[in-house]
């Protein structure tokens, strides 16, 4: 026999057989650390890995052309189906942030020649191990194949200068981070120059440090479950990212007023809004939109439609009408300037004057007239505890869009924390505010932390799902349950989703655990904090009735004790 021979699909040496396995669909995410679970140690399974980084010139070009072609097909004549056109979104929104990104400097864009290797002493058993292989692939996200009678392409050593033929299926296109993914390292400690710490990795301990800064986007979501402890963690990073960046502002929008002492505590102010409160923020005040009013005209009728779902078509476009009248002409309207318009056209919308009386006598009256508050405190808590339950949506959106404004002018880094966030997502209107939010701010150097308690009520609505995928970094703790689209989306696996139905709460462990979404990343964590911080806390947060705000650091348990099975944990 000569020294190498091809059979179909593999190659027979006098040492053994190899079987090739090609790859013909990545997945969209994996879990970080993946291969090297999944190939072991013993050397029965293996991976030939080529990388020929791209120059930034033609990278761009190939970027600009993706995004290119996603915006035709979305401008085109027919518009795309729902599911297409969400996809063809993603994918322009993807290909944007990569450009800029590989022209930041921040990401490269590789060729990467990827073939495993199944490794048998007869050809049977390397059959047998590549079927395993490919299964273990395939739970995770990829689509593979076997190349007949193209194995010694697959696995022909590597040209001088990165020449020669390779099958189809061998070269893939990846940005930095999806070709680190696939150094096959059980190491999963994230360690970001600059970064504040996170957590701790519950496989061992090792620190998570994050630069939210050194990302395209600066927003990030904790979710889970009352009592998780998602205050407790959104006001430990707060306080680092202040120790970290003495210049950077926090606001607050607080509707449960957890944050006031907190906030007090470290020098800033809180401010009260609704009925009783000591000042005003107008929520047609075209400020809060920089000046622009048919801006802010458009924004409040859509906030309007939130606040009034009951609202009918020809009531929609009277108050349209009468908001943009109002705004045409100069000074800061109030909401007796709009019911003014509204009783010009009154007859017909003769229930529309009766819904907005609201603002002038009624249960809403507090907020007719002009701001009387300043937004200087720092960090600036805005409580809405006072607010109805049913207008609390209505207030966080036209709060939030006058803070954002507002720190927009400010130098340095900011960051605005929105507790409740799931009230924003309620309806169309103000989960599509939120989304454009999320985008927009990042352009100002500022990030949001949304805290809810859990992302299916984002997940409901497609303006919901692109707020969850605009941010940089989720943090799930327990949510119980785990719901099969929360699986989907974030690409569980069913360890990981069983693990997140029972991670431990603050008061049974002393800490939260969790797991971190950081691009490929799913990383068990625990948020922890040191007897200062963890004193600090607890003594100036206050959580709802019957929850606990936090419990004590009180260490870690061994690696073993709340970690997702490893045999399941690689999946997404």
């Amino acid at each position: 026999m000569s020294e190498a021979a091809e059979s179909p699909g593999a190659i027979r040496t006098p040492a053994g057989t190899t079987a090739p396995l090609l790859v013909s669909r990545l997945p969209p995410r994996v879990a970080f650390g993946f291969l090297g679970r999944l190939l072991g140690g013993s050397g029965e399974r293996g991976l030939r890995l080529e990388l020929q980084p791209e120059p930034p010139a033609p990278s761009l070009r190939r970027l600009e052309e993706v995004a290119s072609r996603a915006e035709a097909e979305l401008g085109g004549s027919l518009p795309p189906p729902e599911g297409r056109r969400a996809e063809l979104e993603r994918e322009a929104e993807s290909a944007r942030e990569l450009g800029r990104s590989v022209a930041a400097r921040e990401q490269r864009l590789f060729r990467v020649g990827i073939c495993f290797t199944a490794h048998g002493r007869s050809t049977a058993e390397a059959e047998r191990r590549r079927l395993a292989l490919e299964r273990g692939l395939e739970a995770v996200g990829f689509r593979t194949r076997s190349p007949r009678y193209e194995s010694a392409l697959a696995l022909a050593p590597r040209s001088p200068g990165g020449g020669g033929r390779r099958p189809p299926g061998y070269w893939h296109l990846l940005p930095s981070d999806s070709a680190a993914a696939f150094l096959p390292f059980v190491d999963e400690s994230v360690l970001e120059p600059g970064g504040v710490l996170l957590g701790l990795a519950l496989e061992d301990a090792a620190p998570v440090l994050l630069n939210r800064w050194k990302h395209g986007s600066h927003s990030w979501g904790i979710f889970g479950t009352t009592g998780a402890g998602k205050s407790f963690a959104a006001s430990l990073l707060a306080m680092r990212e202040r120790w970290m960046n003495p210049g950077l502002s926090v606001a607050v929008l607080d509707p449960l007023g957890e944050f006031g002492d907190w906030a007090r505590a470290l020098g800033g102010e809180v401010l009260h809004l609704g009925p009783g409160g000591a000042g005003r923020l107008n929520p047609l005040d075209p400020a809060s939109a920089g000046g622009n009013r048919s801006e802010k005209a458009a924004r409040i009728g859509a906030l309007l439609g939130a606040l009034f779902p009951s609202l009918r078509d020809e009531e929609s476009a009277l108050l349209d009408r009468a908001l943009h009248r109002l705004y045409e002409r100069s000074g800061v309207p109030t909401f007796r300037d709009l019911l003014g318009e509204v009783a010009a056209e009154s007859a017909q919308a003769p229930r529309l004057p009766g819904l907005l009386e609201t603002f002038r006598s009624g249960s809403l009256q507090y907020l007719d007239g002009p701001t009387t508050v300043e937004l200087a405190g720092d960090p600036l808590v805005v409580d809405l505890t006072g607010v109805a339950p049913g207008h609390r949506a209505f207030h966080l959106a036209y709060a939030l869009e006058a803070i954002a404004e507002r720190l927009s002018h400010r130098a340095g880094p900011k960051l605005l924390l929105v507790d409740e966030a799931h009230l924003l997502v309620g309806h169309p209107a103000t989960a599509r505010f939120l989304d454009g939010l999320v985008r927009r701010v990042r352009h100002d150097t500022a990030g949001l932390v949304l805290l809810s308690q859990s992302p299916d009520d984002f997940l409901r609505s497609e303006a919901g799902r692109s707020v969850l995928r605009n941010l940089r970094v989720s943090v799930l703790l327990r949510l119980s349950p785990v719901s099969s689209e929360a699986r989907r989306f974030y690409g569980l696996s069913s360890a990981e989703a069983d693990w997140l139905g029972r991670a431990r709460l603050p008061r049974e462990a002393g800490y939260s655990e969790g797991l971190l979404r950081f691009g490929s990343a799913h990383l068990p964590i625990a948020l922890v904090a040191s007897t200062p911080e963890y004193e600090f806390l607890t003594t100036q947060l206050r959580g709802p009735p019957g929850e606990a705000v936090a419990g004590r650091n009180a260490g870690l348990s061994p690696p073993s004790a709340g970690r997702p099975d490893d045999g399941d944990s690689a999946g997404g």
